[in-house]
Protein backbone atom coordinates (compact mmCIF):
# COMPACT_ATOMS: atom_id res chain seq x y z
CA UNK A 1 0.00 0.00 0.00
CA UNK A 2 1.21 3.46 -0.85
CA UNK A 3 1.81 6.10 1.76
CA UNK A 4 0.11 9.45 1.39
CA UNK A 5 3.34 11.00 0.05
CA UNK A 6 3.85 8.16 -2.47
CA UNK A 7 0.22 8.34 -3.63
CA UNK A 8 0.53 12.11 -4.18
CA UNK A 9 3.78 11.64 -6.13
CA UNK A 10 2.21 8.85 -8.20
CA UNK A 11 -0.83 11.01 -8.97
CA UNK A 12 1.19 14.08 -9.89
CA UNK A 13 3.65 12.02 -11.97
CA UNK A 14 0.81 10.30 -13.83
CA UNK A 15 -0.93 13.61 -14.42
CA UNK A 16 2.26 15.17 -15.78
CA UNK A 17 2.95 12.23 -18.12
CA UNK A 18 -0.65 12.26 -19.39
CA UNK A 19 -0.52 16.03 -19.91
CA UNK A 20 2.74 15.77 -21.88
CA UNK A 21 1.31 13.00 -24.07
CA UNK A 22 -1.78 15.14 -24.70
CA UNK A 23 0.32 18.17 -25.67
CA UNK A 24 2.51 16.02 -27.94
CA UNK A 25 -0.47 14.49 -29.73
CA UNK A 26 -2.09 17.92 -30.10
CA UNK A 27 1.05 19.36 -31.71
CA UNK A 28 1.31 16.31 -33.98
CA UNK A 29 -2.37 16.57 -34.99
CA UNK A 30 -2.03 20.25 -35.89
CA UNK A 31 1.23 19.88 -37.82
CA UNK A 32 1.28 20.40 -41.58
CA UNK A 33 2.56 16.85 -42.13
CA UNK A 34 -0.71 15.36 -40.91
CA UNK A 35 -3.07 17.81 -42.64
CA UNK A 36 -5.80 15.86 -44.45
CA UNK A 37 -8.18 18.72 -45.12
CA UNK A 38 -7.56 19.07 -48.85
CA UNK A 39 -7.22 22.81 -48.20
CA UNK A 40 -4.96 23.38 -51.23
CA UNK A 41 -7.86 22.54 -53.58
CA UNK A 42 -10.26 25.03 -51.99
CA UNK A 43 -11.67 27.36 -54.66
CA UNK A 44 -14.26 30.14 -54.78
CA UNK A 45 -16.75 27.67 -56.31
CA UNK A 46 -16.26 25.27 -53.42
CA UNK A 47 -16.83 28.05 -50.88
CA UNK A 48 -20.01 29.17 -52.68
CA UNK A 49 -21.18 25.54 -52.82
CA UNK A 50 -20.67 25.23 -49.06
CA UNK A 51 -22.61 28.46 -48.50
CA UNK A 52 -25.47 27.14 -50.65
CA UNK A 53 -25.33 23.84 -48.72
CA UNK A 54 -25.66 25.71 -45.43
CA UNK A 55 -28.27 28.27 -46.53
CA UNK A 56 -30.58 25.49 -47.76
CA UNK A 57 -30.07 23.43 -44.57
CA UNK A 58 -29.09 20.34 -46.55
CA UNK A 59 -27.66 18.82 -43.35
CA UNK A 60 -31.17 18.71 -41.97
CA UNK A 61 -31.75 15.64 -44.15
CA UNK A 62 -28.37 14.60 -45.61
CA UNK A 63 -25.19 13.46 -43.92
CA UNK A 64 -21.76 14.78 -44.88
CA UNK A 65 -18.59 13.33 -43.32
CA UNK A 66 -20.82 11.54 -40.84
CA UNK A 67 -22.56 14.71 -39.65
CA UNK A 68 -26.14 15.68 -40.34
CA UNK A 69 -29.56 14.10 -40.70
CA UNK A 70 -30.25 10.49 -41.58
CA UNK A 71 -33.41 11.00 -43.62
CA UNK A 72 -31.58 11.26 -46.94
CA UNK A 73 -28.37 9.68 -48.31
CA UNK A 74 -24.81 10.29 -47.15
CA UNK A 75 -23.22 12.69 -49.66
CA UNK A 76 -19.50 12.53 -48.79
CA UNK A 77 -18.54 10.70 -51.99
CA UNK A 78 -21.77 11.20 -53.90
CA UNK A 79 -20.09 12.20 -57.18
CA UNK A 80 -17.99 9.02 -57.21
CA UNK A 81 -21.01 6.83 -56.43
CA UNK A 82 -23.18 8.42 -59.09
CA UNK A 83 -20.37 8.32 -61.65
CA UNK A 84 -20.23 4.55 -61.16
CA UNK A 85 -23.99 4.23 -61.35
CA UNK A 86 -24.57 6.55 -64.32
CA UNK A 87 -21.52 5.88 -66.51
CA UNK A 88 -19.52 8.94 -65.47
CA UNK A 89 -22.48 11.35 -65.50
CA UNK A 90 -22.75 11.80 -61.73
CA UNK A 91 -22.23 15.56 -61.84
CA UNK A 92 -25.00 15.99 -64.43
CA UNK A 93 -27.37 13.86 -62.33
CA UNK A 94 -26.71 16.01 -59.25
CA UNK A 95 -27.19 19.21 -61.23
CA UNK A 96 -30.47 18.00 -62.72
CA UNK A 97 -31.79 17.13 -59.25
CA UNK A 98 -30.75 20.51 -57.81
CA UNK A 99 -32.12 22.46 -60.80
CA UNK A 100 -35.42 20.56 -60.90
CA UNK A 101 -38.55 22.71 -60.55
CA UNK A 102 -40.51 19.81 -59.08
CA UNK A 103 -39.80 17.73 -55.97
CA UNK A 104 -37.57 14.73 -56.55
CA UNK A 105 -38.88 11.56 -54.94
CA UNK A 106 -36.45 8.64 -54.94
CA UNK A 107 -37.47 5.55 -52.95
CA UNK A 108 -40.59 7.28 -51.64
CA UNK A 109 -38.70 10.09 -49.86
CA UNK A 110 -39.41 13.54 -51.20
CA UNK A 111 -36.59 16.04 -51.70
CA UNK A 112 -37.40 19.73 -51.81
CA UNK A 113 -37.37 21.28 -55.28
CA UNK A 114 -34.70 23.94 -54.95
CA UNK A 115 -34.84 25.09 -58.57
CA UNK A 116 -31.22 26.25 -58.43
CA UNK A 117 -29.56 28.05 -61.30
CA UNK A 118 -26.88 26.32 -63.36
CA UNK A 119 -24.19 28.33 -61.54
CA UNK A 120 -25.51 27.41 -58.08
CA UNK A 121 -25.76 23.72 -58.99
CA UNK A 122 -22.22 23.81 -60.41
CA UNK A 123 -20.95 25.33 -57.15
CA UNK A 124 -22.65 22.63 -55.06
CA UNK A 125 -21.11 19.94 -57.30
CA UNK A 126 -17.69 21.60 -56.86
CA UNK A 127 -18.24 21.41 -53.09
CA UNK A 128 -19.17 17.71 -53.34
CA UNK A 129 -16.09 17.03 -55.47
CA UNK A 130 -13.88 18.80 -52.92
CA UNK A 131 -15.40 16.87 -50.01
CA UNK A 132 -14.97 13.61 -51.96
CA UNK A 133 -11.21 14.21 -52.28
CA UNK A 134 -10.55 14.56 -48.54
CA UNK A 135 -8.46 11.73 -47.06
CA UNK A 136 -11.01 10.00 -44.84
CA UNK A 137 -8.74 7.43 -43.15
CA UNK A 138 -11.10 4.61 -44.10
CA UNK A 139 -14.26 6.46 -42.98
CA UNK A 140 -16.09 5.49 -46.16
CA UNK A 141 -15.71 1.79 -45.54
CA UNK A 142 -17.10 2.17 -42.02
CA UNK A 143 -20.30 4.05 -42.86
CA UNK A 144 -20.95 2.61 -46.30
CA UNK A 145 -19.93 5.62 -48.38
CA UNK A 146 -17.76 3.48 -50.63
CA UNK A 147 -20.18 0.55 -50.79
CA UNK A 148 -22.56 -0.07 -53.64
CA UNK A 149 -25.35 -1.17 -51.29
CA UNK A 150 -26.17 0.13 -47.85
CA UNK A 151 -25.48 -2.14 -44.86
CA UNK A 152 -29.23 -2.28 -44.14
CA UNK A 153 -30.06 -3.48 -47.66
CA UNK A 154 -27.22 -5.96 -47.51
CA UNK A 155 -28.71 -7.49 -44.35
CA UNK A 156 -32.14 -7.79 -46.01
CA UNK A 157 -30.63 -9.44 -49.08
CA UNK A 158 -28.64 -11.96 -47.02
CA UNK A 159 -31.62 -12.95 -44.81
Amino acid sequence: MLSKKQARAFFLGGTLVTFLIFIGLTVYSLSAATDQTNRENLTAEVVRGKEIWESNNCMGCHTLLGEGGYYAPELTKVVDRLNQRYDGNGEQVIKSILMSKGPWQPNGRKMVAYGMTEAEATDVVAFFNWIGQIDLNGFGEVVGVDRKISPLSKDKINN
